[in-house]
């Protein structure tokens, strides 16, 4: 393995045309770490993947492993292993010789090869179908191929695009636990990239959420789940309650927000004052049924919508006014229910509304609280 401290990306970007898909990526990636590349589709995080593994040019920018430039090399002097979504199999060769098949093109002593085969063979637990061709393997079984493939030559870093997003719900719990349980073993440093945040949240070390082309945030996956640096990102993170107000006071870290008839106390997150719009975000799992409606805060709604989930129900519920809440509960709940719902100040955010730059989203918001 071509060892290095430090990944560097700085002012990565990347133009179509005149449509920017990347702009002034700046970050640095310590050997060994796990980053988790996240976002909707089209934010640019399978841009910063192929732009890193050299399969598209830089507009802008330049990346460094430690002191060399490597933007500027062609992919296969980089050292990177890659692992695709569609797992790009040869579907005429074995499962040994595709995971072979890097190791010849880089002309190993076949001794070397075939030590190496077997220990990626190992690794992903495939000794049983090391013969077979990948028309006859399972989804998970392919991706083990082909993160066996990737991993087999040792590589200096490892980037991986979805892989997880063609297999079903079991397979994709599966096969994160052992992309961890490799990571860790081999000590790779590996960039993943991901729409899925409990995906991300599971799997990374630190975590980049990326919205059109920029980073709106870096950090651990506790750092993004409890407090989230914009309602943007909360929104992503599964804050499903947005609610659009209007700041009314600000106390040091705490915001009073009028939404929808209900005044709403919150931490202010962001520069906030009195007068300016805001958007007001909690989990559905910090919205409570409040039993014996006591709580100062709770809003009277009628529940609309169950979903049996378990141990819990996701429901949606309704106030008077209009204001749509999200919530989970262990509570026996039915639509129809007339309920009080309190929310604890201390997991409600408040934002900024970045009413300069209306989002379809913001507007979706602000229709459910009509």
């Amino acid at each position: 393995m071509s060892a290095f401290s430090r990944l560097r990306l700085d002012g990565v970007s990347r133009r179509f045309g005149g449509q920017a898909a990347l702009t002034d990526l700046d970050l640095t990636i310590e050997a060994g770490e796990f980053i988790a590349l996240l976002g909707p589709s089209g934010c640019g995080k399978s841009t910063a993947l192929n732009c890193l593994a050299g399969l598209l040019p830089l507009t802008a920018g330049s990346i460094w492993q430690d002191e060399r430039r490597i933007d500027t090399l062609p992919p296969e002097r980089r050292g990177f292993g890659m692992v695709f979504q569609s797992y790009a199999l040869f579907p005429h060769l074995t499962v040994r010789a595709n995971i072979a098949f890097g190791l010849r093109m880089r002309r190993l002593p076949k001794e070397e090869t075939r030590r190496r085969t077997e220990e990626a063979v190992r690794l992903v637990r495939l000794e049983d179908h090391v013969d077979k061709l990948p028309g006859q393997l399972s989804g998970g079984q392919q991706q083990r191929v082909a993160i066996a493939r990737a991993v087999v030559f040792e590589p200096s870093l490892v980037l991986m695009d979805e892989p997880l997003s063609n297999l079903d719900a079991k397979l994709r719990l599966e096969m994160r636990t052992e992309i961890r349980r490799l990571h860790q073993s081999l000590g790779l440093t590996t960039i993943y990239v991901t729409h899925d945040q409990e995906e991300a949240l599971s799997l990374a070390d630190r975590l980049v959420v990326l919205r059109e082309g920029r980073v709106q945030q870096v950090g651990s996956p506790r750092e993004l789940h409890t407090r989230p640096a914009n309602w943007h990102v909360a929104d992503f993170m599964g804050y499903r309650n947005l609610w659009p107000g209007r700041v009314e006071q600000v106390d040091g870290l705490r915001a009073t927000v009028g939404s929808s008839g209900h005044r709403l106390v919150g931490e202010a997150v962001g520069d906030l004052r009195a007068g300016v719009d805001a958007v007001v975000a909690v989990r559905p799992e910090d919205v409570r049924v409040d039993g014996s409606g006591e709580a100062l805060d709770a809003l009277p709604a009628t529940i609309e919508v169950v979903e049996y989930q378990g141990r819990e129900l996701a429901a949606e519920a309704r106030t008077d006014t209009g204001l749509l809440l999200h919530l989970r509960t262990e509570q026996r709940i039915a639509p129809g229910d007339q309920v009080k719902l309190a929310v604890d100040p201390l997991r409600l955010l408040v934002y900024p509304a970045d009413a300069a730059q209306p989002t379809d989203r913001l507007a979706d918001v602000a229709e459910a609280a009509r």
